[in-house]
């Protein structure tokens, strides 16, 4: 990986942290991811009419990759009615680079360094570490099999994206098509399942959720073009970084309190990523 691709992802995981951290501060969690499928959906199919149309042989990725991104959404938003953010998200987003580097080594051509690899899987514990207390702290462990289920979904979204994006040859494109048909999948499973159009009724809200919408939007666009040309594990392991952003801004904007335990985390995650590029 390229110093120019490597510091685009980390500029990635910035923008992925400071959505959630908008989706965080909102009342309606549910009610703000909606706006933001909305909204990105929205431009992914106005930027997609202005794009070559997809091969026959991208469809198929592109479908499974709006399956997985619904899924994702979805159990997180359940994982979160059972335990605090700063639990789920690791736990959710630190399981998936290692499930993605275990599914590589036996799907994907991809070929990482000694260190590389020893990396990704110090960055991995660190991010493990960051969610320890679900284990030790008492709290409701009914968020485990959403959290899982999560990172499964996040992992093969990331194994289909990589691949599906190759495949099309225009990462900008499948970006597009894929926002479009996870709002076209998302949207009326969720109307399905709560049986309501759970949008919120003021303008901040709306804001709120367009805003996290944009920078997810970018964060992910960069992410897939990164996919395109690095190990896809690699990327999709320094795209969780972005829990250490996540939980540098919990400490200086929310007053979130910094444990010893979350400071060993960051260090082992900040060390995971150091040995990516050495």
């Amino acid at each position: 990986m390229t110093l120019g691709v490597f510091l685009a992802v980390l500029g990635a995981a910035l923008l992925h942290a400071a959505w959630n951290a908008l989706i965080k501060q909102g009342g309606d969690k549910l009610s703000s991811v909606l706006v933001m499928t909305l909204v990105q959906g929205s431009l992914g199919a106005v930027l997609a009419t202005t794009m070559p149309w997809p091969a026959a042989e991208v469809w198929p990725w592109l479908i499974a990759s709006g399956l997985l991104h619904a899924a994702y959404k979805l159990f997180l938003l359940n994982a979160y009615e059972h335990g605090d953010l700063s639990r789920v998200y690791p736990l959710a987003r630190g399981t998936a680079p290692f499930l993605v580097l275990l599914a590589g080594a036996l799907l994907l051509s991809d070929t990482l360094k000694t260190l590389e690899i020893v990396g990704v899987v110090v960055l991995v514990g660190g991010i493990l570490t960051m969610a320890h207390g679900v284990f030790g702290s008492g709290e409701s462990r009914r968020m485990l099999p959403f959290a899982l289920g999560s990172a499964l979904a996040t992992a093969g979204y990331s194994l289909v994206d990589g691949l599906g994006a190759r495949i099309s040859g225009d990462a900008a494109m499948y970006v597009a098509w894929l926002f479009a048909l996870d709002l076209a999948i998302l949207f009326p499973a969720t109307c399905l399942i709560y049986r309501r159009m759970p949008l919120p009724r003021t303008a901040r809200g709306w804001v709120r959720g367009s805003t996290a919408a944009l920078a997810s939007y970018g964060a992910y666009a960069v992410a897939v073009w990164a996919m395109t040309v690095a190990p896809i594990a690699l990327v999709t392991a320094l795209r969780e970084t972005s829990i250490l952003f996540a939980v540098l801004i919990g400490w200086l904007a929310f007053g979130e309190r910094m444990s010893r335990g979350k400071a060993a985390a960051a260090g082992l995650i900040l060390l995971g990523v150091a040995l990516t590029r050495l």
